[in-house]
C-alpha cells in the first residue's frame, strides 16, 4: 500500500476504534514511518538525521539551530534577526539568491523561529537537494554580516514588529501576557525582540551571536522523504565537515520563581473587540501530565462541541472566538486562555464565563463523550504529522532536539489514550488555579472610540513567531 494511503487507512482505523470506545489499538497494526529514522553524528558534532521514504515524491531538509529567544543574554531579538540575515548572502551567493534558486526548481524555503530554535526548511523534489546542502553549509560557513546587511534588515524586523505585535491587538495581548507571567526565565521576551534592542545592536554582536551559536555541534540536519541515504550522509559530511565546532555554548541558567497570586494588567489600544488574554504556569514538554493537559485543552475549545464555543461564541454571544491551550515549551509551559470579544459585548462577562468554565473543569470530572471526542481529535492530529515529508522531517528534528530521541507514535497515542477523565480533573487542579493565573484586558483606549477605532480582524496565531 503507498505510505499515503496507507496512512490515510490508520487514521481511519484510529477514528473508527476511538467512536467505538474500543482500546483495541494494537501496536503491531501501527507502522509508525518515523520508526526507520537513521542518526548519525559527524565528528565536528553536526547530527544528521535521515529518514527515507519513497513513496513521497519529495524531499524535506530541515536545518535545526539550538538558539531561541531564551538564549539572547543581552539583546533581544538575535535569534529572530538571523532568520532574514541567513537569506542575505555570502560572498559568493547574492542577497535572496538562495531562495531564488530553490524557488526556481519548484521547491520552497522558508524558516521560523521560536523561543528554543531557529529552524530552516526546503522542500524540493530529490534533484535538487544536492544544491539545497551546499547552499546551507555556504551559508553557515559563509554568512556576510556587515553594517549594510543588518541595516536593511534590522528595517524588515521593525516593520515586521510594528505589524504583527505593536498596530495588533493579538500580538499586544499575547506578548504583555507573556511579561507578566514569567519575571525572571527568558520566555518572558517576546521572539521578535524589544524595539529598543532590535534598533541598537551593532553588526559585531551579530557576528558574535552567529559565531557562538551556528556552530556544528549546536545544528541537527533532519532530512525525509524519497533520497538516497548514503549519498546524501556523504554529501552532508563533505559540505559541513570542515566546520570548526565551539567549546562553550552558553545558556541562560534563570529559573522562574513561583508565582504567589494573581497578576493582573490593562493595556489600552484603538480597538472595537476587546481581548482577553490569562495564563497559568504549566510543565515543560516531554512531561507526564502533558497528555491530560492536551485534553483539557481539547475539552475547552476543541471546535464548534468545545466547552468555550458553545458557551461563549454560541451561546452568550459575548465573545467572536476563544480558546484554551497548553504550549509546551523546553523549559517550562504555559496553558493560556485568549478570547476575542464581541464589539458590543462586555470583557468582564466573558471572563467571568472563562474562568467558570476552567473552575468547572477543577470541580467536576469531563463527561466521557467530551473524554473521546478530545482524545480522537488529538489522535487525528497526531497521524497527520506523518503525512508529508516535511510535517516527519519536522516532527523527528522536534524530538531530537527536545529530547535527544525520536518518540514513537505508538508510545505518543498511548499516554493520550491513558488519560482519564480524573486525570483532567487532577491537572486542572493543580495547574489552573487563582492564585497562579496571569490576566491581561487590551480594551479601547479612552475616547477610542470617537475617534473611530479600526473595525475587528479575525482572530490570528498567538503562540510563537513564524517567518
Amino acid at each position: 500500500m503507498p505510505g499515503r494511503a496507507r496512512r490515510a487507512a490508520l487514521a481511519a482505523v484510529l477514528l473508527c476504534a476511538a467512536a467505538a470506545g474500543r482500546p483495541s489499538l494494537a501496536a503491531p497494526a501501527l507502522q509508525d514511518p518515523a520508526a526507520a529514522t537513521q542518526i548519525a553524528k559527524l565528528p565536528n558534532g553536526l547530527t544528521v538525521l535521515t529518514l527515507v521514504d519513497p513513496s513521497t515524491p519529495a524531499v524535506s531538509f530541515q536545518m535545526w539551530v539550538r538558539v531561541g529567544s531564551k538564549d539572547e543574554a543581552r539583546y533581544t531579538g538575535l535569534a529572530h534577526l538571523f532568520e532574514h540575515m541567513m537569506f542575505r548572502g555570502t560572498d559568493r551567493i547574492p542577497p535572496e539568491a538562495h531562495e531564488r534558486m530553490i524557488s526556481a526548481r519548484g521547491g520552497e524555503v522558508n524558516a521560523f523561529t521560536t523561543d528554543d530554535v531557529t529552524v530552516f526548511h526546503s522542500d524540493v523534489a530529490p534533484d535538487s537537494l544536492p544544491l539545497v546542502i551546499e547552499l546551507e553549509a555556504e551559508r553557515v560557513a559563509h554568512l556576510k554580516i556587515t553594517d549594510e546587511v543588518l541595516s536593511s534588515e534590522r528595517q524588515v524586523v521593525l516593520e515586521e514588529r510594528r505589524l504583527r505585535t505593536e498596530d495588533s491587538p493579538q500580538g499586544r495581548a499575547f506578548e504583555s501576557l507573556l511579561a507578566l507571567t514569567f519575571v525572571a526565565h527568558p520566555y518572558r521576551v517576546p521572539t521578535i525582540g524589544w524595539r529598543s534592542d532590535i534598533e541598537a545592536v551593532t553588526a559585531a554582536v551579530c557576528r558574535k551571536f552567529f559565531e557562538t551559536y551556528y556552530a556544528p555541534n549546536n545544528i541537527v540536519i533532519a532530512v525525509a522523504g524519497s533520497f538516497d541515504a548514503a549519498d546524501v550522509k556523504a554529501r552532508i559530511e563533505r559540505a559541513f565537515g570542515g566546520l570548526e565546532p565551539v567549546q562553550d555554548i552558553p545558556r541562560n541558567p534563570t529559573k522562574e520563581p513561583e508565582q504567589r497570586g494573581e497578576r493582573r494588567e490593562v493595556v489600552h489600544m484603538d480597538l472595537r473587540s476587546p481581548i482577553l488574554a490569562a495564563a497559568w504556569h504549566a510543565p515543560k514538554t516531554g512531561d507526564p501530565d502533558g497528555p491530560a493537559l492536551d485534553v483539557a485543552s481539547g475539552v475547552l475549545s476543541g471546535g464548534r462541541s468545545s466547552r468555550l464555543y458553545r458557551r461563549l461564541v454560541y451561546g452568550e454571544q459575548q465573545a467572536l472566538a476563544a480558546e484554551g491551550a497548553y504550549w509546551e515549551m523546553q523549559e517550562a509551559g504555559l496553558f493560556y486562555a485568549f478570547a476575542m470579544v464581541r464589539p458590543d459585548g462586555d470583557i468582564d462577562r466573558v471572563e467571568r464565563g472563562f474562568f467558570d468554565e476552567i473552575a468547572r473543569l477543577r470541580r467536576e470530572p469531563v463527561s466521557a463523550a467530551e473524554l473521546a471526542r478530545a482524545k480522537r481529535q488529538i489522535e487525528v492530529e497526531l497521524i497527520a504529522r506523518s503525512n508529508t515529508a516535511h510535517a516527519l522531517a519536522g516532527r523527528i528534528a522536534g524530538d531530537y532536539v527536545s529530547f535527544g530521541r525520536i518518540r514513537p507514535l505508538e508510545e505518543r497515542l498511548a499516554a493520550y489514550r491513558a488519560v482519564t477523565a480524573a486525570d483532567v480533573q487532577r491537572v486542572a487542579q493543580t495547574y489552573l488555579i487563582d492564585d497562579a493565573r496571569s490576566v491581561v484586558h487590551v480594551i479601547a483606549a479612552p475616547g477610542a472610540r470617537e475617534r473611530g477605532a479600526p473595525p475587528p480582524q479575525p482572530p490570528g496565531p498567538v503562540g510563537p513567531e513564524i517567518r
